[in-house]
């Protein structure tokens, strides 16, 4: 006999998931919120991006070296690739500005829930990205549209997550995080006894957050590994997944937005 099927089971650990997510989403925001966060989410933006060169030729998520390149494009008087280097840096800002109008006008109308509204959309997006792609190789301006999706996810992303986080992280691009992982590895092998008097506080590496910033690197390089392997051999349903990911953080809030 198979033992029957506890429906109070299902419901207390599907309770337990959704208060996991809704406290990774709150507004009061702690360090392990934070990390619990912060690493899918690094592994999704590395995934998506480095899977994006495979899929669209190009990096999407760090507008650097996008500026640079049109910079260096006009230079040599192709506008067209500066055309579409603008396009990009447009649909990167306009995501992370419907981030801001969706956080702050969830925080009017859906308080406590208000950072699953942007995760929602990009979660979306990712598998509006999966349907356009088989449509990129027979047209440019499917192409086009698959490049200013992907641009507007990173920005409506690195928004929401630089906003959650009060900019303590970032999840899209690494620059900021190598350069606080030297910071950190510097104060570590600074040496406080040559001080020889002086007066002042002791240079002291913050070790838990050296060890964090190291989590978020390895996720978005991790993330940047399953990513190209998976547009690789798969194509631009690996995007699939990845949405589902992000649904999976966002969801349960999401849906407590539906059903109120």
């Amino acid at each position: 006999m198979n033992a029957p099927v506890n429906p109070t089971g299902y419901r207390k650990l599907a309770a337990r998931y959704s208060d996991l997510t809704s406290g990774m989403l709150a507004p009061e925001r702690t360090p392990l919120a934070d990390a619990w966060l912060g690493l899918p989410m690094t592994f999704v933006a590395g995934a998506t991006n480095a899977g994006g060169l495979l899929a669209v030729g190009q990096y999407t998520s760090h507008m650097s070296g996008i500026i640079s390149s049109a910079a260096d494009q006009a230079v040599l008087g192709a506008m067209d690739l500066v055309f579409a280097a603008a396009g990009a840096l447009t649909a990167f800002v306009v995501g992370a500005a419907t981030s801001a109008l969706l956080v702050n006008w969830g925080r009017l109308h859906v308080a406590g829930r208000e950072y699953s509204l942007p995760l929602t959309l990009e979660a979306l997006l990712l598998l509006a990205f999966a349907a356009i792609g088989p449509f990129t190789r027979t047209s440019g301006l499917m192409l086009g549209l698959a490049v200013a999706v992907l641009c507007f996810i990173m920005g409506l992303q690195n928004a929401t997550v630089t906003k959650m986080s009060g900019a303590k992280i970032r999840t899209t691009h690494m620059t900021g995080v190598v350069t606080d992982i030297g910071i950190e590895l510097g104060k570590l092998l600074y040496s406080n006894r040559r001080r020889r008097g002086v007066s002042g506080p002791l240079v002291l590496a913050d070790r838990e957050k050296l060890k964090l910033l190291s989590y978020f690197l390895a996720a978005f390089f991790g993330g940047g590994v399953v990513g190209a392997v998976g547009f690789n051999y798969v194509g631009f349903v690996f995007a699939v997944p990845l949405a589902l990911l992000v649904l999976a953080l966002a969801g349960p809030s999401a849906l407590r937005i539906l059903l109120r």
